[in-house]
């Protein structure tokens, strides 16, 4: 199969995303093939037209990715000759479309800012092997919000359990320390078979900053920086949220995928 797809930044959170039609039972499979190829990228999504939208967005684990949501309208502007705009979208993972804000920077990035979808349950849970920590679900990933750090193969080792013992499609354990608002993400999406300490994680940010809302009982805008760069959650206690962060098209690709080995 001859895939042609294109590499993009998000914070430091590199996304391929794919612009040949895959169906739905390959796309794992062509997912870890293109990230053999290219070992820098942390994740792969799937782009196709959209009915009532300007473009849709299946990632490769079924989950939902706010920085690759900003990569794909990143890519629905620049096709349809937009330096800003506002782009709709449908995303795997959420049960509604999807916007986001984009405008083309001086140096040839693109800020975005998208409207994430709002959680479906926010509290805290005792885990087997652990403490009691908070936990925020969305539809497709939940993330479990520590505040203080565990050894790297602890923590590896625990995304898997907490994940069975969640039920969730994909988790994401998010080491934050409060008093430098710092936040080191850790994803596991089982159906995809990846497992990251990835370099920025704009859903574990809105994860985050919902928390801190629902906590606080008050309107909390929190800038996080992590390994990549930084991430900007607005979040109300009400749960709307909007994650803001840089996105960056390195290169277009392509190349043919031997899927039958």
């Amino acid at each position: 199969m001859n895939a042609e797809y294109y590499v993009l930044d998000p914070t430091g959170n590199i996304t391929i995303l794919v612009s040949t039609p895959v169906p739905a039972d390959l796309q794992v499979r062509t997912a870890s093939a293109l990230m053999e190829r290219e070992p820098q990228a942390e994740q792969v999504g799937f782009l196709s037209d959209g009915r009532d939208c300007d473009l849709t967005l299946r990632m490769a684990g079924g989950e939902f990715c706010g920085n690759a949501s900003m990569s794909a309208a990143v890519i629905a502007a620049m096709r349809a000759g937009k330096k800003e705009g506002v782009i709709r979208l449908r995303v795997s993972g959420a049960s509604g479309p999807v916007t986001v804000r984009v405008e083309e920077n001086t140096d040839g990035s693109w800020q975005g800012t998208v409207n994430m979808p709002s959680p479906g349950k926010i509290g805290t849970r005792e885990f087997m092997g652990g403490g009691r920590y908070p936990v925020v679900t969305f539809d497709g990933i939940s993330h479990i919000i520590l505040t203080e750090m565990l050894p790297k193969e602890e923590a590896e080792t625990l995304a898997g359990k907490w994940c069975s013992e969640l039920g969730a499609d994909a988790v994401g354990l998010m080491f934050l320390d409060r008093s430098r608002d710092v936040l080191m993400p850790l994803v596991f999406v089982p159906s995809a078979g990846t497992l990251f300490w990835e370099n920025s994680c704009a859903s574990g940010t809105t994860a985050v900053g919902a928390y801190l809302a629902y906590e606080s009982g008050e309107h909390t805008i929190k800038t996080l920086r992590q390994p990549g760069g930084e991430l900007t959650v607005d979040a109300y206690p009400d749960g709307a949220l909007t994650i803001s962060g840089t996105v960056r098209l390195q290169r277009s690709g392509s190349c043919v995928l031997n899927l039958m080995r």
